[in-house]
């Protein structure tokens, strides 16, 4: 066993020499990947293009270009005076406008601040209390900072008179290629949707126009063709006659026994691009444990893609960090910490990285204190990875909370002290809400920990999931659920594909870093820190003795431990530190 070491906990985690190899996606006798399909062609997709660049891409290195320091009274207004100064620039060859730099200290901010032009990144000089902090004042319930173009953007943008039916019988899941009415439409670059409707036929074949009465007599709002729409935003790679290939896998299958699915052009002209927030701490003011009257969500995004946020706490927000809406893609948010949210515990509060769009990551976080910190909704998030986070002292659970969404994977998540004893789900939700139904298809949980916790994971009608190298106290049934009204007292994994439950974890130890260094390098490594990097006694070994001198120089933010190499010691070296030592 090796060991994983988050928040003044130690937990056991699997090494590879104790796991077991999945049966159905694992390292072949030629280093690369196999994935084994069903009699349908469905298999485990490629979660690798999620991530800024489309995956495997560090987000740039803005220059500073305005810098503002801490005043008296409200910032905002000078705050936002740089944005928008910096915004008048003109972008270099990579789409960059610079940085606006916050200097060390505390801003207060009112209102909102808006970013409306690509190439924008606002960055702080640490994460920490004597970081660069800002303050959200005021008793209104508002976003913090805003990052969406302005003027009127259409719902779906869609390059008129582009169209066209796919005409293959059956695309299985995890395929890149299709054939079309007519290849010549396209060119190999062109931004393309994937549009799978959602019809009667399919909604009746997995059972969501039955979804049952709640007790507390609740209105159920059943699902309805045209509710459940598939729309996967992809780039053209290659076009060979009528067959077109795409950059990233689909997510669900495409099957002309319920549906006619099209591909038409994606409007770019709507989306803004490059844009960041670095290295910085947020606090929202309020007035009670259970005040709503304050600040809600640090930052939100939408038609943004090829964006980030990296080395960010949010402390007492009531909603979330990052909130990423319908039109956004390629999203990393990396190093972040959402801290003992301030709201009512209850429905629609405490989403601590709340991602829809589609194709993000969110890797290295922490969470504690909030209900779905991981989490993602309907049929508007797909292929979304949360990888190497962690909950604390989580209050419901993490899971795509409702309404079909596909190809999610949650990889190596861990929970710590849970307050809810269902902490993990790719499920059936059924009358949750106002119908909820089945809220994951096609979505991975793989090496995830939730010792004091329970994991469910089941099969949808004509879909799948998946529970693969998992620990927890139960899977999918034993669970106590209260007296809310209308919750399912007994769950059974069904036919879901569980493997490895509680038995040490599978091979590869991360799906996402297999499947991103199988695609870029041909060869399943999951990269680690060098050993000489993180053995700071210097006895070939990576032990106890080490987490010590760490932590020691942690607390101290001693140089040498600066593993990142960001000229500071923060969060994110202590969760690389944990990485290495459970590699090693």
């Amino acid at each position: 066993m090796g060991w994983i070491l988050l928040a003044g906990v130690i937990m056991t985690y699997p090494s590879i020499a104790d796991s077991e190899t999945s049966r159905i996606v694992y390292p072949g006798t030629d280093g690369r990947l196999v994935y084994e399909a069903d009699e349908k062609g469905n298999k485990i997709p490629d979660f690798s293009h999620a991530g800024y660049g489309g995956g495997g891409v560090e987000p740039p290195q803005a220059p500073v270009v305005d810098t503002v320091e801490p005043g008296d009274g409200d910032d905002g207004a000078r705050i936002q005076a740089a944005i928008d100064r910096v915004s008048q620039l003109t972008p270099d060859g990579n789409g960059l406008r610079g940085a606006v730099l916050l200097t060390r200290g505390r801003y207060q901010i009112a209102g909102t601040l808006v970013i409306r032009t690509g190439g924008v990144v606002l960055r702080g000089e640490g994460q920490d209390v004597d970081g660069t902090v800002l303050e959200a004042t005021g008793t209104e319930k508002r976003t913090l900072i805003e990052i969406k173009p302005s003027g009127s953007l259409p719902r779906h943008p869609e390059v008129s008179r582009t169209r066209q039916d796919i005409l293959n019988d059956y695309v299985p899941v995890g395929a890149r290629s299709f054939f079309v009415e007519q290849g010549s439409a396209f060119q190999v670059g062109d931004a393309v949707i994937i549009h799978r409707p959602s019809t009667q036929a399919w909604i009746q074949a997995i059972g969501m126009d039955q979804i049952p009465d709640r007790s507390d007599g609740r209105e159920i709002v059943q699902w309805e063709a045209g509710s459940r729409e598939l729309r996967y935003n992809r780039v053209v790679t290659a076009i060979e006659g009528n067959r077109v290939t795409v950059d990233a896998p689909l997510f669900h299958w495409l099957d002309q026994t319920y549906e006619q699915s099209t591909i038409y052009r994606y409007d770019t002209q709507y989306v803004i691009e490059q844009v960041g927030m670095e290295n910085l701490r947020s606090e929202s003011a309020y007035s009670g444990e259970t005040d709503e009257s304050h600040a809600w969500t640090l930052v939100s995004m939408n038609y943004v893609r090829n964006a980030w946020v990296k080395r960010v706490t949010a402390v007492h927000f009531g909603f979330s960090l990052v909130s990423t809406g319908e039109q956004t893609k390629w999203v990393t948010v990396e190093d972040s910490e959402c801290l003992d949210p301030i709201s009512r515990l209850t429905g629609g509060r405490r989403y601590s990285f709340d991602m829809e769009g589609q194709l993000h990551l969110v890797q290295r976080c922490y969470a504690r204190n909030g209900r779905h910190d991981y989490v993602v909704g309907t049929t508007r998030s797909s292929g979304i990875v949360f990888l190497d986070c962690t909950s604390e002292k989580i209050h419901s659970s993490n899971e795509p909370h409702h309404r079909y969404s596909t190809g999610i994977l949650y990889d190596g998540v861990n929970h710590i002290d849970p307050q809810n004893e269902l902490v993990l789900c790719l499920w059936n939700r059924l009358n949750y809400g106002s119908g909820h139904g089945w809220a994951a298809a096609f979505s991975v949980l793989w090496n995830c920990k939730a010792p004091e916790g329970g994991i469910a994971c089941e099969k949808p009608p004509l879909a799948q999931n998946y529970a693969i190298g998992c620990e927890s106290q139960s899977m999918s049934s034993g669970m106590r659920w209260g007296q809310w009204p209308g919750l399912k007292t007994n769950l059974v994994p069904g036919e879901a594909h569980w493997e490895y439950w509680n038995t040490g974890g599978a091979t590869p130890v991360s799906l996402y870093k297999a499947q991103l260094s199988d695609r870029m390098t041909q060869v399943v490594v999951a990269p680690v820190l060098a050993l000489e990097k993180v053995d700071f006694d210097s006895n070939g070994g990576v032990d106890f003795t080490d987490y010590l001198l760490f932590a020691q120089g942690y607390t101290n933010g001693d140089l040498r431990y600066d593993l990142d190499e960001d000229a500071l010691v923060g969060f994110s070296d202590f969760l690389l530190f944990a990485q290495a030592f459970n590699a090693h």
